[in-house]
């Protein structure tokens, strides 16, 4: 609040501040953005920006001004790739973050705005893709290294019913397969306890005829052929009866 109240009277957190105040992306950086309706100078802690916010594209979170969630979304369009944008529009629409003013609005409005390129496709994308949140780095790689390899998106973190009534939560899974990976990172999988019930978890799927593929990102940098072409024929093999 005090970088924003620095800034000037109409001044507001904006960019990656912004988003991480509305949760959309994660903001460990100590450099605070904010976007001022008059030009000023950028310190060591605060960098601002300058560029004219309608009132409709502004609203007050948790008592702090700030860019609306599409306008957020906009403003980091310019520097983040498609699929950060998309991961983006997936988180906002998980945590029910709607606004009056949609970014198709603003894509009308600004349609040569830096960024509006890869708004425009990270919209339409959403319209193909299947659901689900992306919740870790590892996830939101994922993605683009199966658009690389022409492999069809799974709906992530998504939850598969078994015949007993037990539901599991899995990273990856492709509907009308019954092809499941799972993206091993530290963070997802610490702990014996955490251990146990993911092994758990994997023997009794596998009871239930789902495949349980493990990845990790090592696995992705040093053998990307091999993991998309077994993928491939995972995919080919586990349709759902």
């Amino acid at each position: 609040m005090a970088a924003v109240l620095a800034s000037g009277s109409c001044a507001l957190l904006s960019h990656r501040s912004a988003a991480g105040l509305w949760g959309l992306r994660g903001h460990s950086s100590g450099l605070i953005h904010v976007t001022a309706t008059s030009k000023s100078t950028s310190t060591k802690r605060i960098r601002r920006h300058f560029a004219p916010v309608p009132e409709d594209e502004r609203t007050i979170e948790e008592g702090i001004p700030v860019t609306s969630v599409p306008r957020t979304t906009f403003d980091l369009a310019a520097t983040e790739d498609v699929d950060t944008v998309v991961a983006m529009l997936r988180e906002a629409e998980y945590r029910e973050l709607w606004d009056r003013l949609s970014l198709w609005d603003l894509l009308e409005r600004y349609p040569g705005k830096r960024g509006s390129r890869k708004v425009r496709v990270a919209l339409e994308r959403l319209k193909e893709e299947p659901g689900g949140r992306k919740r870790s780095k590892l996830e939101e790689r994922f993605s683009p290294f199966l658009r690389q390899w022409h492999l069809p998106l799974p709906r992530y973190n998504d939850w598969i019913l078994l015949p007993d009534g037990k539901r599991y939560q899995v990273d990856c899974h492709w509907p009308g397969t019954k092809q499941i990976v799972e993206l091993d990172g530290w963070a997802g999988h610490k702990g014996r306890v955490a251990f146990r019930e993911d092994k758990a978890r994997d023997r009794r799927l596998t009871a239930a005829g789902y495949t349980v593929t493990h990845l990790t990102w090592n696995q992705l940098d040093d053998e990307p052929a091999a993991i998309a072409a077994d993928l491939r024929t995972l995919l080919k093999n586990n349709k759902a009866a």
